[in-house]
């Protein structure tokens, strides 16, 4: 029976954007991944006045800094699984995500409000900036008249042209020569059986061909095995490697990206 996997839930986070690597100060996940991450980026371009060749195309120069911006729509619905407390008024969950648009006192200045900074981030990918705006659209009533779906567009700015950040993958744990008890089989033992004793039945083909056994019915008395052994998701011999499921990523060269999840 194949394992359920547990599928990491996008997250909103309130950050400090002029010291980022800080912690955040309020984390709040969403109730369903969002289908598709639009990115666009943009510079802001000028044409001088009375420059270059007057027969040929205007000068143009770059006049500002660039901006990257990140769109995303979000769905909540109460008749959905809920974690922590029930609700029944979907405007119960889109408040949390209204705050992160919600100015908020200045700390040097209580006469100045300014709006959060907001990093959005799931799995690899990670945006740093402002709420810029939000579209909050309730679509399904009770006949109490309580809306009990809704969807919300929100739209994240950053006053720069950020590159993409991978976090590099941890090297798989390979174990030394020597380093794993090895199990001796007993007269009329089979693979199956060995395997099931550890409680890897479910493994007991994957650890036979790690091990080399062509007829897993007929070991030899004595003959050794390695139980923790089995070929892993690469084809190689060692521990099992979980494969995650994130986005897939399409690039757009006309400045526009989309991440679109199968």
């Amino acid at each position: 029976m194949p394992t359920s996997v547990n599928l990491v839930k996008a997250e909103l986070q309130q950050i400090d954007l002029a010291k980022p690597e800080a912690a955040p100060t309020l984390k709040v996940a969403v109730q369903f991944n969002p289908e598709l991450l639009k990115v666009s980026f943009a510079n802001q371009i000028q044409t001088s006045e009375g420059a270059g060749d007057q027969r040929g195309s205007p000068a143009q120069q770059f006049v500002g800094a660039g901006t990257t911006k990140l769109a995303v729509q979000l769905w909540f619905d109460v008749n959905a699984p809920q974690e922590g407390e029930t609700v029944n008024d979907v405007r119960k969950m889109t408040e949390k995500i209204t705050h992160f648009i919600t100015p908020k006192p200045d700390p040097k200045d209580n006469k100045k409000f300014l709006p959060p900074g907001v990093r959005f981030i799931w799995g690899s990918f990670q945006f740093d900036g402002l709420m810029e705006s939000l579209e909050e659209s309730l679509e399904f009533f009770s006949n109490e008249g309580i809306p009990l779906r809704a969807s919300i567009t929100m739209n994240l700015s950053q006053q720069k042209i950020d590159q993409y950040k991978f976090p590099r993958a941890a090297p798989a744990k390979i174990a030394l020569p020597g380093t794993r008890p090895l199990t001796a089989a007993p007269a009329g033992s089979t693979v199956q059986n060995l395997a099931a004793n550890q409680g890897k039945a479910d493994d007991w083909q994957s650890i036979a061909a790690a091990n080399g056994i062509e007829n897993p019915r007929n070991l030899q008395v004595g003959q050794l095995l390695d139980l923790n052994a089995k070929i892993g998701a690469s084809g190689g011999i060692g521990g099992s490697v979980p494969l995650l499921n994130e986005p897939g990523v399409s690039v757009n060269l006309s400045a526009q990206t989309s991440f679109r999840t199968e």
